[in-house]
């Protein structure tokens, strides 16, 4: 949890956010990034909610889909958008500002694969809902929902221990951001009442990290309201 709180700072320094993710996750933000992007496939129509600067974007472009990074952070977009200019990417990758309450405008069933890179983190429950509802709406049936995010560990030692690592940065972040930190509880559960398939879910050796793959299945589905 620490990564993430001391990520909540860096947003405020995006210049230097894709270095702070490196150094705070001892260096494995790009093999869990490239982990979870290993699932998008070639031709797929792609969307990354809350996508920063681009690292999960930016990846499926590579891989030759076609992707769509939103945020509200205007300046994290900028950094997105340069290096999708240096990268040659932009055919492949736009990115919008855009915020999920705005996500009720994308047209049902239209995305292969939609990405949330710990976002669902920094929701409310309620709006965490919302949005995973809006997700479900506008995956194809057969689409997958691909997931980094903070979790809460079940066992009471981790617990214990996430929470005393977390604690006096919660405070720091809450004094300069204004914000506070909601870890998912029990993100599997939830993704399967929803309707989800869960495919796969992988924690770090703390627990305290989550990727999660989850598929919607084949058929005509209702929207969730």
């Amino acid at each position: 949890m620490s990564t993430y709180i001391l990520m909540k700072l860096f947003e405020r320094m995006p210049h230097i956010y894709d270095k702070g993710m490196r150094i705070l996750s001892f260096g494995k933000i790009d093999e869990i990034y490239d982990d979870i992007i290993s699932y998008v496939r070639h031709g797929q129509r792609v969307l990354d909610i809350g996508c920063g600067t681009g690292a999960l974007a930016l990846r499926a472009a590579r891989k030759g889909a076609k992707v769509k990074g939103i945020d509200v952070n205007v300046q994290m977009l900028k950094i997105a958008r340069r290096k999708a200019l240096e990268e040659m990417l932009t055919e492949n990758v736009e990115f919008q500002e855009m915020s999920i309450i705005e996500l009720e405008k994308e047209v049902p069933e239209s995305y292969d694969v939609v990405i949330s890179g710990f976002l669902l983190s920094e929701l409310t429950e309620e709006e965490r809902t919302y949005t995973l509802r809006r997700i479900w709406n506008i995956l194809r049936p057969g689409g997958l929902l691909l997931i980094v995010d903070i979790a809460m560990p079940k066992d009471p030692l981790r617990k214990a221990i996430s929470w005393l690592i977390m604690l006096p940065l919660l405070i720091v972040v809450y004094l300069v951001t204004g914000s506070t930190v909601y870890p998912v509880k029990d993100l599997p559960e939830i993704i399967e009442k929803l309707g989800f398939i869960v495919e796969r879910v992988k924690y770090n050796r703390l627990k305290n990290l989550i990727e999660l793959v989850a598929r919607k299945p084949e058929g005509k589905m209702d929207e969730l309201t």
